[in-house]
């Protein structure tokens, strides 16, 4: 009888704990399928002291996810042309209070990204919790711009600020 009790508690926590766990609006870079798995550190946060992503070109990974509702608040689908930029970006943008992601004026700013001779330009709607500080996550249809699905993770991508 303890037994049960005891699983059946064990259960009902972990229920409760991914219930609490936020889905929307977070979009996690590195969901594209790759058979090897590469790490990346990133070894300070972006800060309003460190604003190098702001100006110039950016290099850094290049992953797809699928879309849904982003931290803009905008509903995405995987055939629009968007992309989630990191959370260190995301929450550091100038001008951000912090309060509602929705108002971040980071949100539909548009970024143009290159690839071994591919280009497509995307608009910011979503946030990547996984991504490294110049890591970009696309929907589908963008990254397919770039490389094909297959590739998974693209190492060595640049971005602009268009």
């Amino acid at each position: 009888m303890f037994f049960t009790k005891a699983v059946v508690a064990l259960a009902l926590a972990v229920s409760a704990l991914a219930m609490a766990v936020p889905r929307a609006g977070n979009a996690t870079c590195g969901s594209s399928p790759e058979t090897s798995t590469t790490s990346t550190t990133v070894t300070s946060d972006a800060s309003s002291s460190d604003l190098s992503w702001l100006t110039g070109t950016q290099t850094g990974d290049a992953t797809y996810y699928g879309t849904g509702l982003g931290a803009c608040g905008i509903d995405n689908v995987d055939t629009d042309y968007i992309v989630a930029v990191s959370e260190h970006l995301f929450d550091n943008y100038p001008g951000y209070a912090g309060t509602n992601p929705n108002n971040n004026p980071v949100c539909n700013k548009q970024i143009t990204a290159n690839y071994n001779g591919n280009s497509v330009t995307v608009t910011v709607t979503d946030r990547c919790v996984a991504c490294a500080v110049t890591d970009l996550d696309f929907s589908p249809s963008a990254f397919q711009q770039l490389a094909s699905e297959s590739v998974g993770r693209l190492h060595g991508m640049t971005w602009t600020w268009s």
